[in-house]
């Protein structure tokens, strides 16, 4: 018996899994696919484009007017709120609560600004297929800042100083707007400042760059920046969790929908995602298939159907989509950049915090899928440490946050 147990251990040493045995400070190995997996998850941050639909794009003044107008309560109706005040700074640019009430009880979760820019598709559910066209929805929503455009014009006329800083920024008297004028231009000051929010390189960031570089460099497997635990939850992120399918690329995220089998009942009836945002996108004369859009439009860009005229190249994604039955219940795949800053989760925020995410994925129930749901889905079955390592390697894709600062010289001509 005593030699028995002695084998016993002797092979339990020799087989355990050689990430548990590796020191804190230690790089794992990695095969070939892992660190195709790993390269295709950066670089961070992206090259930094601008927003063709929106001429006030990475425009100085316009960064900074957008950024007063983020912060100004007469947005909306009453002065009840700010942009900021449901996009808060210091909450990664979200208000930290499973359903914001505003003007009345909302019935999805309040997304964080971060790293917006350039996105194919804004909202939930799609309905908005740029960041100035979604900057307009919450001040016509109702339930949100109900903007009233009559009295905010009246009201902004009569601010002399925003009066100049505008005509500055526009190149518009803001009297001489229509009301339809007045949103658009407002829209897309917004994006411009949000355009800006965005977040630094993670410790996952600076790992990344250095297995690339020791594949060319051969460098000693000491020193990584993550540790063994988060290495085993990177690997299990990569592989057995096959996360990847969605949340992949440098955001995190493949921009696109999915059904995860979180509930879409609401308080008043049924939130259907992904297939409510395509019919309001179609309709939505802020779209890019709209007078709106400031890209030029150019004899060889591709031409609608049935239709002479020219679609503008940055709206051809949205001349394309498609209505399907699939796309009921489905919602945006969020990106898991400083995803521990972003709690609650999912869209109707029905998960409180990360673990609680892990576990949902960990245990998740295939009979709430769609027949034509998420094939790639099913439950991992992680055990408590798998859990813990997932969740640290998710901790560690958290950047330091950066947007646009008060840059009050810009408009000293007309205090």
């Amino acid at each position: 018996m005593r030699n028995a147990i002695k084998l016993c251990i002797t092979l339990c040493l020799v087989f355990l899994p050689a990430v548990w045995a590796t020191p804190d400070n230690e790089t794992l190995d990695y095969d070939t696919h892992e660190l195709a997996f790993i390269r295709s998850l950066g670089p961070w941050p992206p090259v930094s484009k601008k927003d063709e639909s929106n001429r006030f794009s990475q425009q100085e003044d316009a960064i900074e007017l957008g950024r007063q107008l983020f912060f100004d309560r007469r947005l909306s109706l009453n002065n009840t709120s700010s942009c900021a005040d449901c996009h808060q700074p210091d909450l990664a640019f979200q208000d930290g609560v499973a359903l914001n009430t505003a003007l009345a009880p909302l019935h999805r979760n309040t997304t964080s600004l971060l790293n917006l820019a350039n996105r194919p598709w804004y909202g939930w559910g799609g309905e908005h297929d740029s960041l100035w066209s979604q900057s307009i929805r919450p001040m016509l929503a109702t339930a949100e800042m109900h903007t009233d455009l009559s009295a905010l014009q009246k009201v902004l006329s009569q601010d002399s100083f925003f009066q100049c800083a505008f005509q500055q920024t526009t190149g518009l008297n803001l009297a001489d707007l229509t009301q339809q004028d007045l949103l658009v231009t407002i829209g897309k000051l917004l994006a411009s400042y949000q355009e800006t929010i965005q977040s630094g390189k993670s410790r996952f960031d600076l790992f990344r760059d250095q297995l690339v570089d020791a594949e060319n460099t051969s460098p000693s497997q000491k020193n990584a920046i993550l540790t063994a635990e988060e290495q085993v939850g990177l690997k299990i992120f990569i592989g057995e969790g096959r996360c990847t399918f969605c949340h992949s690329g440098a955001h995190f995220s493949n921009g696109e929908f999915g059904d995860i089998g979180v509930s879409f009942f609401t308080a008043n009836g049924i939130d259907k995602g992904r297939y409510d945002g395509i019919k309001a996108l179609r309709t939505d004369p802020y779209s890019l298939l709209g007078r709106y859009n400031d890209a030029t439009k150019n004899s060889n860009d591709a031409k609608e159907q049935g239709n002479t005229e020219t679609i503008p190249h940055n709206a051809l994604r949205t001349s394309h989509l498609q209505l399907l039955h699939r796309n009921w219940g489905e919602f945006k795949v969020p990106s898991l950049r400083n995803v521990g800053q972003t709690a609650p989760y999912m869209h109707n925020g029905s998960i409180s915090t990360l673990m609680d995410t892990v576990d949902f994925y960990s245990e998740l129930d295939e009979e709430r899928l769609h027949a034509d749901g998420e094939k790639i889905l099913r439950p991992l079955h992680l055990t408590p440490i798998e859990k813990d390592s997932l969740q640290a390697f998710l901790l560690s894709l958290s950047g330091p946050i950066h947007a646009a600062q008060e840059k009050p010289s810009l408009f000293s001509q007309c205090r």
